[in-house]
């Protein structure tokens, strides 16, 4: 009857030899972490601001009367742009990960 009254002291030796065989399974099969994404800096592309050439409005008015005026800047505007090959990326888009 002594054997069944008490079982949990006749497991506490099986779980001192146990023990630490699970802990050791547990720890060898923990993941390992992925590795770090290459550095990028956000100011790779940067460009500082440069102010325009300042033209002289008579000059200015001289050169839209010689291209054709007005109206040569309405047709330019009718006509669909062709997308810049060497057009930059978003910089708001979502990249993908390699």
């Amino acid at each position: 009857m002594r054997f069944i009254s008490n079982p949990p002291a006749r497991l506490a030796p099986l779980l001192v030899l146990v023990l630490p065989l699970w802990a050791g399974v547990a720890h060898a099969q923990a993941p390992t972490p992925p590795a770090p994404a290459a550095f990028r800096s956000a100011l790779e592309g940067y460009q500082p601001y440069t102010d325009e050439k300042i033209v002289p409005w008579k000059e200015a008015n001289d050169n839209v009367g010689r291209i054709g005026g007005w109206r040569e800047y309405a047709k330019a505007a009718r006509q669909p742009q062709a997308p810049d090959a060497a057009a930059k990326p978003d910089p708001r888009a979502v990249q993908a990960k390699p």
